[in-house]
C-alpha cells in the first residue's frame, strides 16, 4: 500500500493526459457523428454513400492501425501531427463513425409522421431537427452513446503506442523501474475510478430525461 501511495503521482500526472483526451474526443466526436448521421440518412446518394465508406472503415480496422497510421503514416503525405494531436485526431474519427451509426438508427426512428406534423405547423427544417428530432434521438440513443463514451475510457490506454505520457504508459514505466506489478493496480483503479464517475453520469442524464415521458 506505501508503494502505490508512492508511485499514484506519477499515475496521476499520466491520468492528465488520459482525461484530456477522453474530454477532447467527446467534445469533438459527438457533434461530428451527428452531423454524419444526418448525412447518412441523406437521401443523395453520392453523400450517403461516401459516408457509409467511412464508417465502414473506421469501424472496420481498429483503432490501435488507425493510430499508428495517422502518426506514421500521414506524414509521408506530408501531413504531420504531434503525438496528442495524432491520437486526438484518430479518435474523433473513430467514435465520430460509431456515434454516426447511433444516431442514424435514432433518426430512422422516429415516425414520419412527426416530420410532416412540423411542417404543417410552420417549422423551418432546421426548427423540426433541432427543436423535435435531435431532442427525442438524444433519449433514444443515450444507453447506447453511455456505452461508447465507457468505451473510450478504456480505449484511451491504446495511445501508449504513440509514446504520451498517458496513464497507462506511466505505469508501464514505474512497472519496469521498480519490478513489481503493484503500478498496473494503481492503473486499474484510476480506470475504475473514471469509469465510474462516467456510468454515474450518464445514469444522471437518463433520469432526467425520463422526465419526458
Amino acid at each position: 500500500m506505501n508503494y502505490l501511495i508512492e508511485v499514484m503521482p506519477q499515475l496521476l500526472t499520466g491520468a492528465s493526459t488520459t482525461l484530456k483526451l477522453f474530454l477532447y474526443t467527446i467534445v469533438g466526436s459527438l457533434p461530428l457523428g451527428i452531423l454524419l448521421s444526418f448525412g447518412l440518412s441523406s437521401r443523395i446518394t453520392p453523400i450517403k454513400w461516401i459516408l457509409q465508406l467511412y464508417v465502414w472503415i473506421m469501424r472496420g480496422t481498429p483503432l490501435l492501425l488507425q493510430l499508428i497510421f495517422v502518426f506514421y503514416g500521414l506524414p509521408l503525405v506530408g501531413i504531420v501531427f504531434d503525438r496528442f494531436e495524432a491520437a486526438l485526431f484518430a479518435f474523433v474519427l473513430n467514435y465520430a463513425a460509431y456515434y454516426a451509426e447511433i444516431f442514424r438508427g435514432g433518426i430512422q426512428s422516429i415516425p414520419l409522421g412527426q416530420y410532416e406534423a412540423s411542417r404543417v405547423l410552420g417549422l423551418t427544417p432546421f426548427q423540426t431537427i433541432t427543436r423535435i428530432i435531435i431532442p427525442q434521438v438524444v433519449k433514444i440513443v443515450l444507453p447506447s452513446v453511455g456505452n461508447e463514451v465507457i468505451n473510450l475510457v478504456k480505449d484511451t490506454s491504446l495511445v501508449y503506442i504513440l509514446g504520451l505520457s498517458d496513464v497507462m504508459r506511466a505505469g508501464k514505466i514505474a512497472m519496469e523501474r521498480d519490478t513489481t506489478l503493484l503500478p498496473l493496480l494503481g492503473v486499474a483503479l484510476i480506470y475504475l475510478v473514471m469509469t465510474g464517475i462516467t456510468t454515474v453520469v450518464m445514469k444522471q442524464l437518463e433520469n432526467r430525461l425520463n422526465y419526458y415521458r
